[in-house]
């Protein structure tokens, strides 16, 4: 997907629709479903590079959408730093290891993420934990995040378990996947990994994703979410699956 044909626009409209509807209709996902269909027919390291924009265009909306921000950046600010650290060193991976390998990893943390979501209870974190358990949830994200591409694991479950009000959680979420995105964006120009075609793609994935957003904030109003999201996560098992078992070229 080096030039802009027509085959590459409607691929990457698509994914970027259905990708955003998700995320309008559970606040999250964006990133899970466009890297998981990209990373599909295409090397890892180029749906990364693709994610950025929109992923922090959506993840900003939604981590202004509110007045708690500043306070959730007090909190989580060892959070926050140790993802950049983790994501710098984990681009680097995902510059160097093998497209084949790097699909592998980026399937296994679909499927992690997939099942913890539908199988394993909320956990509770007493906040005398915080100090310490904050900064490794960081470093583990920032690592997969630059590995996959993916910002949710450990990421989201331990947000989860912090016993934040429901506003406060899509903050923290959007504060969280938008540090990913900047963190990510940084790791591939550090590593000469960014081109030009890739922002312009990237740019051009806004517009569906906004699209999706608005469609799935309608979608939301007419159908269960819990629904939705029990077949969105099967659904990711599976794309996990294809690539974690995708044969050597």
């Amino acid at each position: 997907m080096n030039t802009l044909t027509i085959e590459s626009i409607c691929l990457l409209s698509a994914t970027f629709v259905g990708a955003g509807m998700v995320k309008g209709v559970t606040g999250m996902g964006l990133p899970t479903v466009a890297m998981g269909v990209l990373g599909a027919i295409m090397s890892p390291l180029t749906a990364a590079a693709i994610l950025i924009i929109p992923s922090f265009v959506t993840n900003v909306w939604q981590m202004l959408a509110g007045r708690g921000t500043l306070r959730l950046m007090r909190r989580l600010w060892a959070m926050m730093l140790c993802i950049v650290i983790g994501t710098l060193i984990g681009t680097r991976l995902l510059v160097i290891v093998d497209p084949v390998w790097a699909g592998r990893a980026l399937g296994l943390a679909l499927i992690a993420y997939a099942a913890y979501a539908l199988f394993l209870p909320t956990l509770s974190v007493p906040e005398r934990l915080e100090s310490w358990l904050s900064p490794v949830i960081g470093i583990v994200t920032g690592v997969l995040t630059g590995v996959t591409g993916i910002f949710t694991i450990p990421a989201v479950p331990y947000v989860q378990s912090l016993g934040l009000q429901k506003d406060e959680l899509v903050q923290a979420l959007g504060l969280s996947f938008t540090v990913s995105t900047v963190a990510l964006a940084g790791g591939l120009l550090a590593q000469d990994a960014f081109r030009l075609d890739q922002l312009g793609l990237s740019l051009l994935a806004v517009i569906p994703a906004l699209a999706g957003m608005w469609l799935g904030a309608i979608v939301r109003q007419k159908i269960s979410p819990k629904a939705f999201r029990r077949g969105f996560l099967m659904f990711l098992i599976i794309l996990g699956l294809e690539l974690a078992l995708r044969p050597f070229p």
